[in-house]
Order: C-alpha cells, then structure tokens, then sequence
C-alpha cells in the first residue's frame, strides 16, 4: 500500500474537494469513481499506514532500567517525527526510509509513577512506570515453573502485596525470522497475579525488593525443555566451526521435511503424515538453533537491564561435553547483541535428579554441572547458584524455588547492590598427596565446614591410575583442608565430590552454601563425543 501515498496525499488537507471537482468537470463518472475511491482508501488506510507502534516490552506498568539511558524503539511511516517524553523529558526523531525509529530515555534514578508518551501521527501512552532494577528470568523449565506450582503457594501468595515488582511474560514461539513483537504486557505483583510469575525470578526479585528497597522488573522469557543452542543466533552458530556438525544435522531434518511436503497427497501413506508432522514440531520447536533467539528474545533485545538470571542445561545434559563451550558462547553473544557490557550473568548449576547409585558412575549431568562451573572462570560478572542439595530424585522440576531465587539474589545483592552477604559456594583449588592419601584445598571456604545431618562428610569417591572409583573417607583437617582416602587404593592420584546424577553429598560451608561438586581428574566424560543436535 505504500506505493499508494505520494498519490493519496494530494486528497488530504483540504484538497481532496477541489481534487474530486476538476474531475468531475474533465472526466467521465468511471473517472469519478475512481477518484471517489482513492479518497476512500486514503481516509480509511492512512492511519494504518501512518500509526507509530512500538514492541510489546513497552507497556503500561514497566520497569525502567535506573541509572542508565534506555532505549526505546518502533515503527511508523517513513519520514515521520516521533516524540517521546518522560517526566521532564522529551526528544524528537524522525523515522528511518523502512519506518523503523529509536532513541533512548535519559538516565533517572529510582522512583514513580511516571506516564511516558511516544507521538507520531497518532498518539501511545503508557501509564504506571517504574524506573528501578531490571532482570531477564531466562533458560527452560525450571526457571519458567511458576509460583502456583511451587511449595507453599498458597501462603506465598497470600502476602504477595508488591505493587513494586513487575513481571512479563513472553509466550513461546520457535521460528528462524525475528519476531517483533508479542501480545505479552507487565503485571503488578499481587495475590491474584503472582501465581503466574516464575518462582525462582519472583523470589529472586523479591528478595531484591526487601534487601535495596527499589522497583524490580522481571523479564520472563523462559521456554521450558529448550536447548542452549535455541537461544543463539544460527549465523553466529555458522560461523564457529566447533558447532557446523549441529547445523548440518538440522539443516537434514529441514530438507528431510521439505522433500516429504512436496509429494502430492496421494503419496503420503499415514507413516509419511506422521513423520511430517514430527519434523514439523522439531522445526517449529525449542532445540532448533536460533529458534527462540528469532522468535522470543528478538522482540526485548536491547531492552534495559541491569542483568539476567539463568536456569538451564537439562536438555544438554547429554552433549555436556560441548556446553563446555556453547554456554559460555551464548552468553557472549547476548552480551553483544544486548549492547550493554559485560552485564551480570548468574545461573543455577543442576540440582540432584533420578536414581542414587550405589556405587561410584559416570554422569552427564555430573559434566553438565562442570561445565557450568567452568564458565565463571571464561567470561568476567558470571556466578553459579549451587543447588545440588534441593533437587528431587523423583522429579525434574523441585518444587523448592524459594532457595532458589535466594542463592542467585545473593550474587547479586555482593557484586551488583554492595551488599556484604555470602553469595560463593565452597569450591575445588588443589590437591598433593600425603602419604597414601590426597589432601584437597578449597576456595571460599576460610571458615570451616558444616557437613549436614552426619559429622563425616559424604559424596567422596577415590580412585587410582586404574581409573575405577571406590567410595572414599572424608576427614576435615584443621587447616580447613580435607583429607581423602580409601583402603582399597594404595596409590591414589584422583578425587570426585558429588559427581553423578543425584549423589549422597551432604557438605556445606560454614556460610550455608553447598560445595561445589567437582572431580580433581579431566580424563574423558561419557559426553565428549556428543557434538550433534
């Protein structure tokens, strides 16, 4: 329809009755008729042509990232001036040749009510906005489970009266085009709506909220069961050839889909049909790579934050080997993309699931969690939240979200809000052999220890150069450092702690948090070989 404006234009202000006579004077009534309809579609399109829209990340009841300049943008018709004001505020732009706008809101500090307003042609308040601290709640599951299905939601929403704390949540949506917008808009946290926010973001803001006393916004776009390599742009995934085997593999699956599509009606038997439909859902799903990175996080990209909380790694459990590089690299990528910095990164390590063993395994999960761990030593303003001590063997999903939020709003109330809290779990620095035992020293630990419900500490397995793990005795030395042994291994030369799919461990720090579950080896995984999709 654009075509139709220069045109369409020469009806308006005023000009479409002097118009509308010279031809009536010149031309036939076919001409007339024409004429008469272009007055028509002009009147009843130009506002659709000209109306300035923004993504649904704006909305009445928003957080505003304090403290810095925040960036808002949209879309209307080409050439047109866009004004936004905000308080004192205000700025005008014009909109690009493709009629999309942008520009920022000045730094505020925390506070409100404030109504912000973007006027173009046509004019979009938004009511209620908070300027304060902003987090995305991002990952699968566990971090999309909601506070309706976690342990005391009744009573937790009984006092959930924080008018100061916002959520939105976005919907799910695979596809390898960006999304620009959704239907999403923010809530006011109440006892009517916080059934509906992520557990572990509302308990995580809410302890924000009672600890620095400002708004909190909560931006929830978990999709649960995704992948890591979902939340990544496929271009940047391309580009490194340590993931080209992944995106060969889903490029089949797309041609596989494509060549079944093609064949006439006729030739698809009930196994074909079900097959389409399969790749159908694969390809519209949450481990395709770059589907929710197109399809949810496009839409708020850029959007002010102060940082993002984390829970994920179930569906890599299997290819934890490669998480050793993928989760580092998505983080950097969304810092790149987002254009704020190094921006806080905290996410929770796996908790304990399924079936104790009674004797010493592998475990992918047990990599998966070493490879979460390692990534606080790649990238700067990343943190881990320990859990491995509230899973549930029996389900996926521990309904203990509380602790949760708890253990990653300590991360950020010490490093991001000056807080003097404990936020590191004890963790693995060095081992010597002493004797025919290995003496272990550990980082964030100068306190002492507090093993739970037994005085000797459990969860440790030895082994020698054979590689076979036996059981092990634990002993806490007065140094702090603790003293690893087994009858069984004469010469013992490796040490693992917690190291399987939900292991017996029952070790804390003397500031409540769990230790760090860890092997002193770095002989090959059960995973190293699982690159593909």
């Amino acid at each position: 329809m654009r075509f139709l404006i220069p045109f369409l234009r020469k009806l308006s202000d005023g000009e479409s009755q002097r118009y509308l006579a010279e031809n009536q004077a010149q031309s036939s009534f076919s001409s007339f008729l024409t004429t008469l309809t272009a007055i028509f579609l002009w009147s009843s399109c130009s506002v659709l042509l000209a109306e300035i829209s923004l993504p649904n990340i704006f909305s009445d009841h928003m957080v505003l990232q304090r403290g810095q300049e925040n960036r808002l943008w949209g879309r209307g018709e080409p050439g047109e001036k866009v004004t936004a004001s905000i308080g004192q505020y205000s700025v005008t732009i014009e909109t690009q040749p493709d009629g999309t706008w942008f520009t920022t809101l000045p730094k505020m500090e925390a506070g409100g009510p404030y109504v912000l307003t973007v006027k173009g042609n046509n004019q979009i308040t938004f009511d209620d906005i908070l300027i304060g601290e902003v987090w995305v709640c991002s990952g699968q599951s566990n971090m999309q489970w909601s506070v309706k299905q976690s342990n005391d939601a009744d009573i937790e929403k009984l006092s959930a009266n924080y008018p100061k704390i916002r959520m939105i949540n976005f919907p799910q949506v695979g596809s390898q085009e960006p999304v620009w917008s959704h239907d999403r808009k923010w809530m006011v946290c109440s006892p009517e709506t916080v059934g509906d926010f992520s557990a572990v973001g509302y308990f995580f803001g809410r302890q924000l909220f009672e600890t620095i006393d400002v708004p909190i916004g909560l931006v929830n776009n978990a999709w649960g069961g995704s992948a890591a390599e979902a939340w990544v742009d496929r271009r940047d995934l391309e580009a490194d050839p340590d993931f080209v085997k992944m995106i060969k593999e889903w490029d089949a699956i797309v041609a596989k889909h494509d060549e079944l599509t093609s064949l006439q009606e006729s030739q698809l038997d009930d196994e074909k049909k079900s097959q389409v439909a399969t790749l159908k859902n694969q390809i519209r799903g949450n481990h395709r790579p770059g589907n929710i990175y197109n399809g949810v996080l496009k839409s708020h990209l850029g959007y002010g934050i102060r940082g993002v909380i984390w829970y994920q790694g179930e569906s890599n459990a299997g290819r934890a080997y490669q998480y050793r590089k993928l989760f580092p690299f998505m983080i950097q990528k969304w810092r790149e993309a987002w254009g704020q910095g190094d921006f806080p990164f905290y996410y929770v390590q796996l908790a304990d699931y399924m079936d104790e063993s009674d004797k010493p395994t592998e475990s992918g999960w047990a990599e998966l969690r070493e490879s979460q761990t390692m990534t606080m030593s790649l990238l700067p303003h990343t943190g881990q939240a320990v859990t491995i001590d509230i899973g549930e063997g029996k389900d996926i999903h521990p309904k203990n979200k509380a602790d949760v939020g708890k253990r990653l709003a300590r991360w950020a109330l010490a490093n991001d809000y000056g807080i003097e809290v404990a936020f590191r779990s004890p963790q693995y620095e060095s081992m010597e052999m002493v004797d025919d035992k290995l003496a272990l020293k550990f980082l964030y630990a100068a306190n002492g220890w507090r093993p739970f419900d037994t005085k000797e500490p459990q969860g440790f397995q030895i082994a020698g150069e054979d590689r076979n793990f036996v059981w092990a005795k634990a002993e806490i030395q007065k140094d702090n450092s603790i003293l690893v042994s087994s009858p069984e291994i004469t010469k013992p030369v490796a040490v693992r702690y917690a190291w399987s799919n939900n292991p017996k461990c029952n070790l804390y720090g003397s500031n409540g948090l769990p230790l760090t579950p860890f092997r002193t080896d770095d002989w090959p995984g059960i995973t190293v070989n699982a690159n593909g999709k």
